[in-house]
């Protein structure tokens, strides 16, 4: 059994387009802005891995396609834990595309992806400068080992690493669950787990507009995101976990997440 294909995830028609939505006028310069900041992103070259740059140009590209960041705070702290010399392993719920941008406006830090994002236009490029690190999924148990040995390395250099453990995405946050394989990396570099909960609204109700699901195109989910209207996303960093069982870590961070839909919906 693929480790990193358990669930199948929720069909494209989990998506629903809100009620409140982006006429064609109003979703050119959306698409403009966006062309514009993709754009900028390129022409910063190798700069696009620093610290400042990528938090600054994903908040562009949010404010590009009209969505709203938001956080517990009004100044979010960093998702990595401070006062060690490891990296974060930080594991986060996986909704969407745009759950990357999201976090990287929080803080920049490089991230796992399925190997086929490496291979989409423009992002795929993006995605190698900030230092991503591709799986493939496909490749089978004796994939798994390999991932989990570099994952752990890149810990115990400092860097922290983002990783959705559901390896598929889900319409809702309490979707899903997470798979064990990539806590076994924390363990091995000691290293701290901060659970991240990413939730999507729409006029303060959870929507499921930004969803990219099934088998659907990156065009058509993008479609939808620049036509919603008032689409705000919620980024909620919870306590640092420590451990030494994958299982327990695997548990307790997605207890955390599961529990973070509370702090969104309320």
């Amino acid at each position: 059994m693929n480790p990193w294909a358990v669930d199948a995830g929720c069909p494209r028609t989990c998506a629903v387009r809100p009620a409140a939505r982006v006429g064609p006028l109003g979703a050119l310069p959306r698409y403009a802005a966006l062309a514009r900041e993709l754009t900028r992103c390129l022409a910063l070259g190798e700069r696009l891995a620093g610290d400042a740059a990528p938090r600054a140009q994903a908040r562009r590209v949010l404010d590009a396609l009209g969505v709203r960041l938001e956080t517990p705070s009004a100044r979010p702290g960093p998702l990595s834990v401070p006062g060690s010399d490891r990296g974060t392993l930080i594991v986060a719920n996986h909704i969407s595309w745009l759950d990357v941008v999201a976090l990287l406006a929080v803080e920049p830090v490089s991230f796992v992806a399925k190997k086929e994002v490496g291979r989409w236009p423009v992002v795929g490029t993006l995605a190698r400068r900030m230092g991503t690190q591709f799986i493939d999924r496909e490749g089978g148990r004796h994939a798994l080992p390999l991932m989990v040995g570099e994952l752990a390395k890149t810990l115990a250099s400092g860097r922290s690493v983002l990783v959705f453990p559901q390896a598929t995405t889900w319409c809702s946050v309490s979707s899903g669950r997470f798979r064990r394989a990539a806590f076994q990396a924390a363990v091995d570099a000691g290293a701290a787990v901060r659970p991240v909960t990413v939730a999507y609204r729409v006029g303060g109700r959870a929507s499921t507009s930004a969803a990219f699901l099934g088998d659907e195109g990156f065009g058509g989910s993008l479609r939808r995101v620049v036509a919603t209207r008032g689409l705000t996303v919620r980024v909620t960093a919870h306590a640092p976990l420590y451990g030494e069982d994958r299982r327990t870590l695997a548990a307790g961070a997605w207890a955390a997440v599961s529990a973070g839909e509370v702090d969104v919906h309320g």
